[in-house]
């Protein structure tokens, strides 16, 4: 069975970037859209240990004779037939859920606020009530439409660090492109991230993908930031904690989504590692 990435269409101009960048990863993932046009503007997620509920902005809901035209022409442009999500269940007559079941979920940086608020520094708190309960991991994307052409990963030695790791490995290796490792040195020598990624077998199969691991060892990491190239994807990892603790999400994560543009894939600490 194929494997799935849910999206919540807003039939926006804005919608049609975030739209268009959901399709362009399932492209070069090999793996198929499943489109939701939502009729109201609330529904439920049901996660292992937490509920979400997720309050779309009114946004959603702009014209909905022509939503479903809209994302069909856009979809079967590149030849994907399409597939619209229709929900079952309704925990209340205007509150549909959800299944968590899929392996990938796009999202604007906000999901909850009009889209003249969506700016740099901003993920919305529904969202990473998402990221924070997913299994899969989270597509944030660019305001606008834009092709990515290497992978890049932010690696700071946790936990979390370790699975997005992998996770680079999998987009790389799926999509055949090069993979950059970015690590900002703290306390630890440059070593010290060497050794986690041989304690957890990682050395060949990074090394059959990477291109170059940069060390920022002077500078502050927001200034380093300019060496990430802006049509890179950047694979992270979100609140993790590990033998190099807080090095890099948490507080390191916030600074990079809110100095960079580019696509994100963002792995919750509930992520796993899938084939």
């Amino acid at each position: 069975m194929a494997q799935k990435l849910f999206h919540i269409f807003r039939n926006t101009p804005l919608g049609r970037e975030t739209l268009l960048q959901s399709i362009y990863f399932c492209q070069k993932m090999g793996v198929l859209p499943t489109v939701y046009i939502p009729e109201s503007t609330k529904f439920l997620m049901y996660f292992e240990n937490d509920v979400v509920q997720v309050d779309l902005d009114p946004s959603y809901l702009t014209d909905p004779k022509t939503a479903i035209a809209h994302a069909s022409d856009l979809l079967e442009a590149v030849k994907i037939r399409p597939e619209f999500f229709t929900p079952k269940n309704y925990t209340a007559s205007t509150l549909p859920d959800i299944p968590t079941s899929f392996e990938f979920m796009c999202c604007p940086r906000s999901i909850s606020d009009l889209s003249s608020k969506i700016g740099l520094g901003y993920i919305g708190p529904r969202v990473r009530r998402i990221i924070q309960s997913a299994r899969f991991p989270v597509l944030i994307t660019s305001p606008v439409y834009k092709p990515w052409q290497s992978v890049a990963v932010f690696f700071g030695g946790s936990t979390n660090a370790v699975n997005a790791l992998r996770l680079g490995i999998r987009i790389a290796n799926r999509t055949g492109l090069g993979l950059n490792l970015y690590t900002q040195v703290g306390k630890q020598p440059a070593d010290a991230y060497r050794r986690i990624v041989r304690k957890e077998d990682l050395s060949v199969p990074l090394n059959n993908v990477l291109g170059d691991w940069t060390f920022f060892e002077k500078g502050r990491f927001e200034d380093n930031l300019f060496s990430v190239p802006h049509d890179a994807l950047v694979v992270l990892g979100a609140y993790g904690h590990g033998i190099i603790r807080d090095i890099m999400f948490g507080s390191m994560m916030e600074k990079i989504q809110s100095t960079i543009s580019n696509n994100l894939l963002i792995a919750g600490p509930k992520y796993t590692v899938a084939g």
